[in-house]
């Protein structure tokens, strides 16, 4: 009888082993796409055959990384990491989440999930409007280098969202040692429109709704792409466009691949600086600017200037250039909060469909006769 309990004992101790065994899939069974991004590049959403599990996995995630990989694992149906699993770890679903950039409000808003926000960074300069209408239950832990950790322990978050500029968060040791689970997200590197909005699929995949989220995705492309069609079937001449103003000392133009490049050629125009092909904005002198201003049919994107008076107090040596005596400038800052918190950078990622079409009434405002601007407004 003895013999036969330990028997039991350890038959019923090899079982437990061998389930959890079982539930401890290793790294390398995450190999099937759990979602193809046909947009984006920055991002990978991976299962395991047979596992609820699933493996966010992030490429370059900040500007300057070269093969920097990082990894997300969200654990479901008790499943555990694999062995030596080294990245990130959250439990079920992301229901309190910290947003260090307005853009992952934006994203989770788009989704349908903004009420999963706990936590911001800069809340004066957030245009969200739930954000904005529950400033007193939302704690704004900071920016930079001034982030207030206590508070952000007392939010109890589920996930902070970061981003990088020029290298890692500052704020990463700090979330280890607190053990508050992270993930980089990328949108702003990617040269696509189309891509910047994609990333809504992680932060679905995050909140356990990506398949909500999918036929969200889904419809702006087709609305986006309507519109470039359209615009490409008409064959209108093409106006020569010039962008932005100086920023300290330097005058940053952004390579003809980027962003801002593809959605001026969708829209129907030839961004004037062609010399820059790399992955960031290169500076020029104020006399090359001058050069391509004075080609330019249109300007767009001009800083902080929100009158013409404005402006040629700013750039007196512009005041002649064609394009503003014409008086076709124009910039992207029509919804502003009272902080000065631009919406073009916020929603304007979640909605490319939308600032293309500003873009297309500028260019051609015969094609969208009743079109009414979202993001942009002519200077006065």
């Amino acid at each position: 009888m003895q013999f036969i309990t330990r028997l039991s004992s350890l038959l019923s101790a090899m079982l437990l082993l061998a389930a959890c065994g079982a539930s401890q899939s290793p790294l390398e069974a995450f190999t099937e796409e759990i979602y193809s991004p046909q947009y984006a590049t920055g991002f990978q959403i991976r299962g395991a055959a047979d596992r609820a599990s699933t493996l966010i996995t992030l490429s370059n995630p900040w500007q300057g990384a070269e093969q920097v990989q990082t990894h997300l694992l969200i654990l479901r149906d008790g499943e555990q990491a694999p062995k030596g699993f080294t990245g990130q770890i959250l439990q079920g679903e992301a229901k309190r989440i910290v947003c260090m950039s307005s853009t992952h409000i934006a994203l989770l808003d788009a989704i349908g999930e903004v009420e999963r926000v706990v936590g911001v960074s800069g809340i004066n300069f957030v245009s969200n409007p739930y954000v904005a209408q529950n400033k007193d239950r939302l704690g704004d832990v900071g920016y930079d280098g001034h982030i207030d950790f206590e508070l952000l322990l007392s939010l109890k978050p589920d996930i902070v969202l970061l981003f990088g500029i020029a290298g890692a968060c500052t704020m990463e040791p700090k979330l280890q040692e607190l053990g508050i689970p992270y993930l980089y997200i990328g949108e702003y590197l990617e040269e696509i429109p189309l891509g910047k909005t994609e990333w809504m699929l992680v932060l679905a995949e995050l909140a356990g709704c990506r398949e909500k989220a999918e036929p969200i995705f889904a419809a702006i492309p087709k609305r986006y792409q309507t519109l470039q069609e359209r615009v490409a079937q008409s064959n209108r001449p093409r106006p020569k466009v010039m962008i932005n103003t100086p920023y300290g000392d330097s005058w940053f133009m952004a390579s003809a691949t980027s962003y801002v490049a593809r959605l001026i050629a969708d829209a129907g125009g030839d961004y004037l600086y062609q010399e820059n092909h790399t992955n960031q904005s290169l500076p020029i002198d104020l006399e090359e600017a001058m050069l391509l201003a004075s080609e330019a049919d249109v300007w767009i994107n001009v800083g902080n200037a929100s009158s013409m008076a404005m402006l040629k107090r700013d750039l007196p040596k512009f005041a002649h250039v064609p394009c503003v005596v014409q008086g076709n400038v124009w910039n992207c800052n029509r919804r502003m909060n009272p902080s000065g918190g631009n919406d073009y950078w916020e929603s304007g990622v979640v909605h490319p469909d939308l600032v293309l079409q500003d873009l297309v009434t500028i260019f051609h405002p015969e094609l969208l006769p009743d079109s009414e601007l979202t993001y942009y407004q002519q200077l006065q």
